[in-house]
């Protein structure tokens, strides 16, 4: 046996890969599969159907029940608790459990819940005593109850940049440290009659525009795009309110603060975008260089970094 089980725990399984270690008092089914180096902790129960991969960490006091799938990398705080029933009641047992996916790298805050048939994307992470109610995307940080998206993990804030930005006849553009997003300040002119915002395609906006579309009345704790295209340009200026954006190029992430209606920014394809901290009176202006064509999206984070590592 390459594997190590206190003398005090009870591992019913033979599925278990090398270098992990189970510890006191915790109780392995015979259906479970656990990957190499992990670390299971006391007073740990594992069911049937769970399977975990390598380098996962549990600490004391979880219940990992049937339905659980929990990949590579992942850490499970002190009595987070897991549950695959929507709706239990005594005695009733359903046909098949509902489903639950833990993505590569995330990390689960103790005293977390977890409900049923969700995901947490990959290297997201779920602050301690949360309640999750919905599926995460990859990166984010969720908090409360319910869980909502407050941040993203290693975002490079950029908050200064739109208190710099300040009433102006003349354009400027200021690079980032994501490959091909910059900002953008437009023209504005400051009259007593009501001021005036300029902006000209292929001048002060990079690209030739063929559509655009507005985002408004967007829930605060909803969060929007979530994606990123592969031939499509964007160029996106909060003309009311405000709004966060994220910015990803699958090596750096930095977050953007739109709150002036002469700053826009630009978004060159092949960057995954995210929009969300949005104000309730927020109005998002997006300029596109494409017409919509639902084949230009990349939805999932996973293929996004599989279409830039095929570039």
């Amino acid at each position: 046996m390459n594997y190590f089980v206190h003398a005090l725990g009870c591992c019913e399984t033979k599925q278990v890969g090398k270098d992990t270690r189970i510890w006191a008092f915790t109780h392995v089914l015979p259906g479970a599969r656990i990957g190499q180096d992990c670390n299971i902790c006391d007073h740990v129960f594992i069911e049937n159907d769970v399977v975990l991969g390598n380098r996962v960490t549990v600490k004391c006091g979880v219940q990992l029940w049937d339905g659980l799938t929990v990949d590579d990398d992942v850490f499970i705080g002190a009595n987070a608790t897991f549950t695959n029933d929507a709706f239990p009641r005594s005695k009733q047992y359903l046909k098949e459990v509902l489903r639950t996916h833990i993505e590569s790298g995330a990390s689960i805050g103790a005293n977390a819940t977890i409900l049923p048939g969700i995901s947490i994307g990959q290297r997201a992470m779920i602050g301690a005593g949360s309640v999750v109610t919905r599926s995460v995307p990859a990166n984010a940080i969720v908090a409360g109850n319910p869980a909502r998206i407050v941040g993203y993990v290693d975002s490079q804030p950029l908050a200064e940049v739109s208190s710099e930005i300040v009433n102006n006849v003349t354009a400027s553009v200021q690079p980032t440290a994501i490959s091909g997003v910059t900002l953008h300040r437009l023209p504005l002119v400051d009259d007593l009659r009501g001021n005036l915002i300029v902006g000209e395609f292929e001048r002060h906006i990079p690209f030739a525009v063929k559509r655009f579309f507005m985002v408004f009345d967007v829930p605060s704790a909803e969060t929007r795009g979530e994606h990123a295209h592969k031939v499509c340009q964007q160029f996106l200026v909060c003309v009311k309110g405000s709004v966060s954006v994220v910015a990803d190029d699958g090596k750096n992430r930095q977050e953007f603060l739109l709150d002036k209606a002469n700053v826009g920014l630009y978004l060159p394809a092949g960057v995954w975008g995210i929009q969300y901290k949005y104000s309730a009176d927020a109005m998002l202006l997006v300029f596109a260089s494409e017409h919509y064509d639902a084949d230009d999206y990349i939805r999932s984070y996973n293929q996004y970094l599989m279409f830039l590592g095929s570039r």
